[in-house]
């Protein structure tokens, strides 16, 4: 399989910690949307990442779909994402959240003024509710007693945000959230999914 994408994406990250996570064998292409559009269209037509490349050849174009596909691949206990119940939906409803928070975040890089304290609003609003539910149970994951797409997506988002818009002391902000994020950034995981260079412009996926 081929990873499509710069690990600056949550997106893109969120899919290659995935991919570790679960043992899957792959190969990382770091192309930039901006400097190497016309090489990402040849799998995306749309020009977003992350793309992933079967070993077919069919890309798979979406990071949602990517995840569904790589779930669907393993046996049902190893599956990222659980399969059903009130654990399904907490972690649906936490990754909704953690996507509109890096959606609103990716626009402050790009928007005109008038429009940055609307995002900005959104997007720690966005912050703020999934860190009030990360201190309701106290765990150590966000659904259930191990680590899922939820403990994933959220922690690939809240690392890009803090680092790409230099959130200030985010540990006083979202301090449940910041413990969650530390909890898994010390994982291999996610050590090997890191990205060297600065945030890029990013498509939304």
């Amino acid at each position: 399989m081929i990873l499509i994408g710069m690990l600056d994406s949550p997106f893109v990250r969120r899919v290659a910690v995935s991919l570790r996570l679960l043992d899957v064998t792959f190969e990382h292409r770091n192309w930039s949307v901006d400097r190497d559009f016309e090489l990402i269209r040849q799998f995306n037509p749309l020009g977003r990442v992350p793309a992933l490349v079967l070993p077919d050849g069919e890309p798979l174009i979406d990071s949602n779909a990517i995840l569904d596909f790589l779930d669907g691949s393993v046996r049902p206990e190893r599956a990222l994402l659980p399969p059903s119940g009130d654990e399904r939906r907490r972690a649906l409803h936490v990754i909704s959240l953690a996507l509109g928070a890096a959606d609103k975040g990716i626009l402050l890089l790009d928007e005109p003024l008038r429009r940055i304290e609307r995002c900005r609003n959104q997007m720690h609003g966005a912050l703020a509710e999934i860190d009030r539910l990360a201190q309701i149970d106290a765990g150590e994951w966000m659904v259930g007693r191990r680590l899922t797409q939820a403990d994933i997506t959220l922690t690939c988002v809240f690392t890009f945000l803090r680092e790409a818009l230099e959130l200030g002391q985010p540990w006083v902000l979202y301090p449940g959230l910041s413990a969650l994020s530390a909890r898994c950034e010390a994982l291999a995981a996610f050590k090997g999914a890191r990205g060297p260079d600065p945030p890029d412009r990013l498509p939304r996926g």
